[in-house]
C-alpha cells in the first residue's frame, strides 16, 4: 500500500512537470529578423563638431517571445560587418579594413541576450556583444514588440526597436587620426539603434 502510495505521489508530481512544460510551450512564439526591413544604424561624433550615422543593411536573427512574461523572451541577431554604408564609399573602405572591423577577419557582430528585465514598464534587453572578435555585456532598451499584425500574404510580422550606447575601444576598435588641435577625428561614443521586423515561423 506504501509503495502504491508513493508511486502515485511520483506520477502525479510527473504529470504536474509535463502540464507545466506544456503550458510554457504554449506561451512562446518563435520568429526570424526579416533582414529585408531590419537595419542596425550607428551615431558617431566626428571631428567633436557632428554627428554622422552609418547603417549596416544586413540584419539576420532569431526571437523566441513568450506571450504572458516578455522578460522570459529570448534574442539572438547577428550583423554583416561588410554591410556597413555611410553613403561614402572611400570611408565604408577604411570601416572594412582592419583599421576598423577588419571585416577579413571578423565577418559579423554577433548579439546574444542572456537575461530581460522591465523597467518602468519597459523592456531591458542584457546580453553579450562581439565586435571585433571582442565580447562585452550590453544593455538594450527596448521598444516592442508591436502587435502582431498580418501581412498581404498572410505572415504574421511584429516590429521592435533597441537602443543602446557602447564606447568602441572597449571593443578594441581603437584607430584614430589625431588633428592637429589634438582632437579626435572619431569621437569614442557610439550611439546604435537597431529597428528589426520579425516573422512568425510556421
Amino acid at each position: 500500500m506504501v509503495m502504491l502510495k508513493t508511486a502515485q505521489r511520483i506520477g502525479l508530481a510527473s504529470a504536474i512537470a509535463l502540464l507545466a512544460s506544456l503550458s510554457a510551450l504554449a506561451q512562446t512564439s518563435n520568429w526570424n529578423i526579416d533582414p529585408a526591413h531590419s537595419t542596425a544604424q550607428f551615431t558617431v561624433r566626428h571631428l567633436g563638431i557632428s554627428n554622422v550615422t552609418g547603417n549596416f543593411t544586413k540584419v539576420t536573427g532569431s526571437v523566441v517571445l513568450n506571450e504572458k512574461d516578455s522578460t522570459q523572451s529570448q534574442v539572438s541577431a547577428s550583423i554583416d560587418a561588410s554591410s556597413v554604408d555611410t553613403r561614402v564609399e572611400m570611408r565604408d573602405k577604411d570601416l572594412r579594413s582592419p583599421n576598423f572591423f577588419d571585416v577579413e577577419k571578423y565577418p559579423t557582430i554577433e548579439f546574444k541576450s542572456k537575461r530581460m528585465v522591465s523597467v518602468g514598464g519597459k523592456l531591458q534587453v542584457i546580453g553579450d556583444l562581439t565586435i571585433h572578435g571582442t565580447t562585452h555585456e550590453v544593455t538594450l532598451d527596448v521598444d516592442g514588440p508591436t502587435p502582431e499584425m498580418s501581412d498581404p500574404w498572410g505572415n504574421s510580422r511584429r516590429g521592435i526597436s533597441a537602443t543602446t550606447t557602447i564606447n568602441r575601444k572597449d571593443f578594441n576598435l581603437v584607430y584614430n587620426n589625431l588633428l592637429k588641435t589634438g582632437e579626435a577625428a572619431v569621437g569614442d561614443n557610439v550611439k546604435i539603434q537597431i529597428d528589426a521586423e520579425m516573422v512568425k515561423k510556421k
